[in-house]
């Protein structure tokens, strides 16, 4: 279905009716741009932590606008063995709905507008009849508006425009007025002992009794809750499919909770901690289908996991395409036609993806199952894990819980004039074997060696050379951690406002970041885990989320969100309940023998993207990709 300004209303209750009977939701964005300023690759660097990776993701791509968004829901009908999909495909666009309403900027990035052109997307429906939005924090202000104007309208305020020393009785009009007032008094009798009907403006009054003054009022309230309905527009969706607690899955999806969470609820938090906590109010399950499919045990299976190439990969043995059909009166999608980079068409196979894949788990079971439930434990150990684009040995950023920390004794952060390129990177090293350079910026990047024992002689060589310089990678975190904290110390001094702010919020999600003066406006194993490859059952974080009692996070005394589960969720049947009894007990889980190492692991199996080198023939780029997202 698609949705615009123009039908949005109408199709509120469909969309909420399908939201609440689904058993998954998949979602899909397609954005204006994806950075301002690095390129891809400077943007996604291969030893990018999670924590420097979010920053620079909230620094460079915030300012672009999600204006298409897909939903697809997908219900699983037991008696034909089959999904019923409802898919709902919105064009979005910030349209100002009054004076009052906040004028949104954002950019666009030609290459990305280019090429949503050549996928034949519609931009004059987006800024035409694109369907509006306000985050927590304008819509609490906007309703704060509207309660002061009532307020003042009843006598309980005192309008703004009202001196608070005005009184009634004659006012004293200045001499160099008197001129103008009397030509003004002169118009009004004129009009008042004239016959004709006057062609201008004019005011109407009536007197009216206490009942039908109060009956205006509620006409007048409703309207302007009507008027506020629609300003809050699309955002009304994101609370729902938030309300409802139900199983959110993306593909590559790291950008577009971001952006989701930017747009429609609150801006983004400068810490990395933050925004996990913010984003479990909001999404208290999300599962990345490009992060699944690079895990065991796919990985092995699969050798393209881009959406497209996955569906296709996921039809043929040992996998098996789902049975899902559209709902009646819903747009149905032919993958025969790929219709790709339409947000609606690709959220219905990564939806199609995520069914393939979570039924080949159930061919582990004994007995072999061939549908799975989305609330079946052996998806948990996916949960809330975010694909890491082209990061080495990170694969995911764990929303809920702490990330993976590997060692990189093997890695090398050289500085060198800016006019090197990856050639003199290769030839520098050349002695030292296979490497793999990774890109900071002109002057800086990393080089990872192939064996540990050579990273001292490199250091070593180093040491009297003018043009260039070699650090170990613990001794390039050392100086970063002392320039964070001289950073901190100029904040604490009065150099910089790092206060948290609050506002309130309407919803599952209160807004709390750490704004600064220069501030703009995974399907992998939990950490106990990742020595696994995905084989455990995830641990008890998930079931503190299950606790019926309100959970509250907080942080340096304030607190920043709250939600409890939505009551009502659809409960799992005898049959289920017995069946995944079982596979908590047939999945292979990970020892504590295992887990005392955690810290230092190195992820070896789980997510690895393969080096990436220097094309033959090009010399002047100092990286060169090609990235499948």
């Amino acid at each position: 279905m698609e949705v615009t300004r123009q039908n949005f209303k109408d199709s509120l209750c469909p969309i909420y009716s399908a939201i609440e009977e689904a058993d998954f939701l998949a979602i899909d964005g397609e954005f204006s741009g994806i950075s301002d300023g690095p390129s891809v690759s400077a943007l996604t660097n291969g030893m990018d932590t999670p924590g420097e990776r979010y920053v620079k993701l909230r620094k460079h791509s915030m300012d672009f606008l999600l204006f298409q968004f897909g939903l697809c829901t997908f219900r699983y009908d037991q008696s034909q063995s089959k999904y019923l999909m409802k898919a709902f495909n919105f064009y979005i666009f910030p349209k100002p709905f009054s004076r009052n309403s906040p004028d949104i900027k954002f950019i666009c990035q030609s290459s990305s507008i280019d090429f949503l052109a050549s996928q034949g997307f519609d931009f004059n429906k987006v800024f035409r009849s694109g369907i509006p939005y306000l985050n927590q924090e304008e819509e609490s202000q906007l309703r704060e508006q509207y309660e002061e104007r009532r307020s003042q309208v009843n006598g309980a305020g005192t309008p703004s425009y009202i001196s608070p020393n005005s009184c009634k009785g004659p006012v004293n009009v200045p001499d160099e007025h008197k001129d103008f007032i009397g030509r003004v008094v002169e118009k009004v009798d004129a009009l008042l002992n004239s016959s004709e009907k006057s062609k201008e403006r004019f005011i109407q009054i009536s007197k009216v009794d206490e009942e039908e003054r109060r009956r205006m009022e509620q006409q007048k309230y409703e309207r302007e809750q009507e008027e506020m309905n629609d300003a809050v527009g699309f955002s009304r969706v994101i609370h729902a499919v938030s309300k409802s607690g139900k199983l959110v899955v993306g593909h590559n999806m790291l950008l577009d909770v971001m952006h989701t969470i930017h747009q429609f609820y609150c801006s983004l938090p400068e810490e990395l901690d933050d925004f996990k906590e913010v984003t479990m109010c909001v999404f208290p399950r999300l599962l990345d289908t490009k992060l699944m499919a690079s895990t065991q045990p796919f990985k092995e299976l699969i050798t393209n996991t881009s959406l497209a190439e996955l569906e296709k990969q996921l039809k043929e043995k040992p996998f098996k395409a789902p049975r899902v059909e559209c709902s009646e009166g819903f747009q149905s999608y032919d993958t025969a036609s790929e219709r790709l980079h339409e947000a609606g068409y690709d959220a219905y196979i990564t939806g199609l993806c995520f069914i393939s894949m979570a039924n080949y788990l159930g061919s582990f079971l004994t007995p072999p199952r061939s549908h799975i439930s989305a609330r079946s434990k052996l998806l948990e150990p996916f949960y809330n894990k975010l694909f890491l684009m082209r990061v080495i040995d990170i694969p995911y950023l764990n929303i809920s819980g702490p990330d993976l920390q590997p060692k990189r004794d093997h890695v090398l952060y050289v500085t060198f004039p800016k006019e090197w390129k990856t050639s003199d990177l290769y030839q520098l090293f050349s002695a030292f074997g296979n490497i793999q350079v990774s890109w900071l910026d002109d002057t800086s990047a990393f080089v990872s060696l192939s064996q540990l024992e050579q990273v001292q002689i490199a250091v070593n060589t180093s040491q009297y050379a003018e043009s260039y310089r070699i650090q170990t990678y613990a001794e390039y975190l050392q100086a970063k951690q002392k320039n964070t904290n001289i950073n901190r110390k100029w904040a604490e001094d009065g150099w910089a406002d790092a206060s948290y702010k609050s506002a309130g919020m309407t919803s599952t999600c209160s807004r709390a970041h750490n704004r600064s003066l220069t501030g703009k406006r995974s399907l992998s194993p939990t950490q106990e885990d990742q020595n696994s490859d995905f084989t455990g059952i995830a641990d008890s974080n998930w079931s503190n989320y299950s606790n019926p009692e309100t959970k509250k996070i907080k942080r340096d005394g304030m607190l920043l969100c709250s939600f409890r589960p939505v009551e009502g969720t659809p409960s799992t049947s005898p049959t289920e309940a017995e069946a995944e009894s079982q596979e908590a007990d047939t999945w292979p889980k990970t020892s504590a023998n295992e887990n005392k190492g955690r810290q230092e692991a190195v992820v070896s199996t789980v997510g690895r993207t393969q080096p990436y080198r220097s094309f033959p023939g090009i010399s002047e780029r100092k990286e060169t990709s090609v990235v499948f997202i």
